[in-house]
């Protein structure tokens, strides 16, 4: 029983040390799962599916113009005056061209009517309904522009929060350098062969480098919440960013057009329908319509009180031909023209932008990766350089100076590191866009 005890106690602490175990594991996100959360999470994106689903019952709505259209009416009126008419008084056998006014008919009357009616040949309506097809394409186009734009915020919070970790890990490492170095400029001190400022120096330098650790651990706490908010996260959500950062060592993009020359080109669509449109306004339109119904007179007082219901309905086609509006359908069709001039100018804008960028993050790209190899080097050799100067000071054979000059060259060469990192990731994304890669 003794045993079982103690065997059960063992079981309660080893559950309460794993579930402490669990609790402190902080999820690390990859940028893919950090891009694939803001797709689904993200309030823009979110705002944009919502125009393109609108877009898409506008369309519907327009397509639905086609359908015959059904009307109930009901009308009742009380005469409490008796409308009158001009009677020809020949039609009594009196003298032509003299009226004799009659007033005539039943106080009460109730008409019901069931119409119908249906466009058989409407140019705009069919230009419209192309038209809001159109602007539905476009919707799409632009909810793609947002995704892109989400890809972006999150690609660059990811991008800053991990050069801000490799940063830190840079400070760090020179905060342990500045540790030995204190540790070894006290002992010179103690022996009275360095001088109280070379100590107080290298104290100084321990200080500012603390300082600058906690600067950029806010800063990479802050980045995280801006890229929490950007994938629809709440801002409590543990998480953290792996500190490599990959490096592809070649990559052929294929190119392809970019959503910016996509949605100008649909534009340029949009204003080629709208010119055909109001074209279109000068053509007849032809529409078939209807009404069947009942139409009832009422009487109430001496002799006798009725209601009688009589039927009435017929079928017939309605044209309508365009003859003259003044000069407005003119002026309109100059004002999409120049719409049009203005999108196809900007379509060459844009085809022109989209290829200097390209031809730039290229080139970019190569320095950046040629420099971060360089910078690599450089880091090895100053790391090497410091060391052999620090082993030279602590035996009494270089001087403090000699060492900082060191230190400097080491955090010169990881700052250059830094940078090119940066234009590195900043190069790749602008390919990724300029090529139309940057969804795929």
């Amino acid at each position: 029983m003794l045993v079982n005890t103690h065997i059960l106690k063992l079981t309660l602490v080893l559950l309460i040390l794993f579930s402490f175990q669990a609790q402190g594991q902080v999820k690390t996100w990859t940028l893919q799962e950090c891009l694939d959360t803001a797709m689904v999470q993200n309030k823009n994106i979110q705002l944009t599916k919502n125009q393109s689903e609108i877009a898409l019952l506008k369309n519907q709505e327009a397509k639905a113009q086609l359908l015959p259209k059904l009307f109930l009416q009901g009308d009742y009126r009380y005469f409490t005056e008796l409308p009158f008419q001009l009677m020809p008084q020949s039609a009594f056998g009196g003298p032509e061209g003299f009226f004799r006014e009659i007033q005539f008919g039943v106080p009460h009357n109730i008409s019901t009517n069931l119409t119908f009616r249906m466009p058989l040949y409407d140019a705009q309506l069919m230009g419209g309904i192309k038209a809001s097809q159109t602007y539905q394409e476009l919707a799409y186009l632009q909810e793609g522009k947002t995704k892109e734009q989400v890809y972006l915020e999150v690609s660059n919070l990811y991008y800053n929060a991990q050069i801000l970790k490799n940063k830190l890990a840079f400070i760090q490492q020179n905060l342990d350098n500045s540790r030995k170095l204190e540790k070894n400029t006290r002992l010179l001190y103690e022996q009275t062969i360095a001088q109280r400022t070379d100590w107080d120096k290298v104290l100084l330098q321990i200080q500012q480098l603390e300082s600058a650790a906690h600067q950029v651990e806010s800063q990479y706490e802050t980045f995280l919440k801006a890229l929490k908010f950007v994938m629809g996260l709440p801002l409590d959500t543990e998480m953290d960013i792996p500190f490599n950062i990959r490096i592809s060592e070649s990559e052929d993009w294929s190119t392809q057009k970019t959503l910016d020359e996509l949605i100008q080109e649909k534009k340029q669509q949009i204003s080629l329908q709208e010119i055909r449109t109001i074209r279109n306004s000068r053509i007849p339109s032809l529409a078939l319509y209807g009404n069947y119904g009942r139409t009832g007179f009422g009487f109430t007082g001496q002799p006798e009180s009725f209601l009688n219901f009589y039927p009435v309905s017929f079928v017939g086609l309605q044209l309508n031909v365009p003859i003259f509006n003044g000069t407005v359908t003119h002026k309109k069709i100059s004002q999409k023209k120049i719409e049009l001039q203005n999108n196809q100018i900007q379509q060459e804008l844009i085809v022109q932008q989209t290829d200097m960028l390209q031809q730039n993050a290229l080139l970019q790209s190569q320095v950046a990766k040629s420099q971060l190899k360089t910078s690599q080097q450089q880091i090895q050799m100053a790391e090497s350089v410091y060391q052999r100067m620090l082993l030279q000071q602590q035996e009494g054979l270089a001087s403090l100076t000699e060492v900082l000059l060191a230190d400097n060259a080491l955090r010169d060469a990881q700052q250059i590191y830094l940078n090119a990192m940066v234009e590195y990731l900043k190069a790749n994304l602008d390919i990724k866009k300029t090529s139309g890669n940057l969804l795929n």
